[in-house]
């Protein structure tokens, strides 16, 4: 179960069925409100309706006994001021809500004499501001006061809405009408209602859960493709496999998109790291084969060991190794010294040994690894030194662009330059153009490899093109300080 409500699904169709709970349930007891205030308001309208038109016989002067009160779904009681039961529906047996409980009328209160104060009472002059307000004789109350109760009438018991409606006589002074109107269609319908909410809601809460749990999983069925395909590929660990694209536009379908790249990124690091251990084990094997060739040699006859070819091989295979640590760092994400360097100053310094080069420099500075950037220079002054026929020139300038100041360090020869369709595959490890260098004169194809991830380490770039004088031209580019 735990497993199961871990799911995407199965959260998915919980939730949105929860949701669809509360707004059920809101929604229901609104409606169960209005619809019992609706019915309410009409039973409360039949009862006002009914204690009007009593209250207009006896505005009429209609005795007690001679009053409309035979209409058994409307109990009616017409009480005096002082709560006096004198008129009641017929057959009237229990009443509550009304205030008052007799459902008999007093003895003689059919006929009742009339109120001394109200028989002669004749209003003067004085009294007449007072009086104005008041419900003159003939006169009903305008205002009805509501009250829900019960009442049995003839051994029906019944729940209803009363109206109290007041109502002023001639003979028999004031007097209040109550009349009820049952309620009973309310407490149906209501309860019919509310019947059909507890037997609908689950239905529909069922239906919203199965279709969300069949939607999700629809929606989910390319993901469940990309997580087995995924699975394979790690078991199988062949990154030419790749996951299944949807032909949606939606998330998933990028999600897989994304996922194949990323599997043709790793891919290609991962055939990167191997040509680069064979060409390293490749590269490592010529020098040292050759030291050991001339050790034995020298081992067995001393006067035959070429001492300075040794030498010679030992300090290559110790660049070699310098390279390839460098590589390795380069490539485990070595972030370079934040340190402020003079590139003019760095320029004449690789230069000072060197025959052949013409220096054009202009200071400028850059934050970055000194160590790193000397190192750039001085790949990048061999392989022009390697080329050129005559002259190597070295340029420092600075260099304003839209995005901002850069530092611009150019290293030419005139030699044959670089073809066009190489410019790129120059850059790449181990790689030596056909006619360009050779083992013995250059190196392993390292120098223009460590230049160009050195240069963007520093947030650089290192291009080449063609020089004036028809050689190549190396442009390094790096942010001003």
């Amino acid at each position: 179960m735990r497993r199961r409500l871990g799911s995407v699904r199965a959260r998915a169709a919980l939730g949105a069925t929860l949701v669809v709970a509360v707004a059920l349930v809101a929604a229901g007891a609104a409606v169960l409100l209005a619809l019992e205030s609706s019915l309410s308001g009409q039973a409360g309208a039949q009862a006002d309706r009914a204690a009007r038109e009593v209250a207009a016989e006896l505005a009429a002067g209609h005795a007690h006994d001679r009053l409309s009160l035979d209409d058994e779904d409307r109990p009616v009681q017409v009480v005096t001021e002082d709560g006096t039961l004198v008129a009641a529906t017929e057959g009237l047996e229990r009443i509550s809500g009304t205030g008052t409980d007799a459902v008999r009328p007093a003895p003689g209160a059919a006929r009742a004499p009339a109120q001394a104060g109200h028989a002669a009472a004749t209003p003067d002059d004085d009294d007449d501001d007072a009086d104005a307000s008041a419900p003159r004789p003939g006169e009903i109350g305008e205002d009805t006061a509501f009250r829900d109760g019960s009442a049995t009438v003839d051994g029906d018991t019944a729940d209803y809405r009363f109206a109290s409606v007041s109502v002023e006589t001639d003979d028999r002074g004031a007097l209040t009408v109550h009349a009820g109107a049952p309620l009973s269609s309310e407490h149906s319908a209501v309860g019919t209602a509310l019947t059909v909410m507890l037997i609908g809601f689950p239905l529909l809460l069922a239906v919203v859960a199965g279709v969300t749990w069949l939607v999700t999983r629809r929606a989910l069925r390319p993901v469940e493709g990309i997580r087995r395909e995924m699975a394979a590929i790690t078991a199988s660990a062949d990154l030419a496999r790749r996951v299944p694209e949807p032909d949606t536009h939606d998330e998933v379908a990028r999600l897989a998109r994304t996922t194949n790249e990323t599997l043709t990124a790793l891919q290609s690091a991962v055939e990167r790291q191997r040509r680069f251990v064979a060409d390293a084990s490749h590269e490592l094997r010529s020098p040292i084969a050759s030291l050991r060739t001339q050790l034995e040699v020298g081992a067995a006859h001393p006067e035959l060991l070429d001492v300075p070819g040794a030498v010679e091989d030992t300090v290559r295979l110790q660049d070699l190794a310098a390279d390839l640590l460098l590589l390795a760092r380069l490539d485990a994400g070595e972030r370079p010294a934040d340190a402020r360097v003079d590139l003019a100053a760095l320029v004449r310094e690789a230069t000072a040994q060197r025959t052949g080069v013409r220096v054009d420099a202009e200071p400028v500075e850059v934050a970055g690894s000194r160590g790193q950037l000397s190192r750039v220079l001085a790949n990048l002054l061999d392989n022009a030194g390697r080329h050129a026929r005559e002259e190597v020139t070295v340029s420092v300038r600075r260099e304003r662009r839209p995005d901002g100041r850069w530092a611009l360090v150019s290293v030419a020869d005139d030699g044959d330059g670089v073809p066009e369709a190489d410019r790129e595959r120059v850059f790449e490890r181990f790689v030596r153009l056909d006619a360009a260098r050779t083992r013995d004169e250059g190196g392993a194809g390292l120098g223009l490899a460590i230049a160009r991830d050195v240069a963007e380490r520093h947030g650089g770039t290192l291009t080449v093109r063609q020089a004036p004088a028809g050689g190549a031209l190396f442009e390094l580019r790096l942010p001003a300080a």
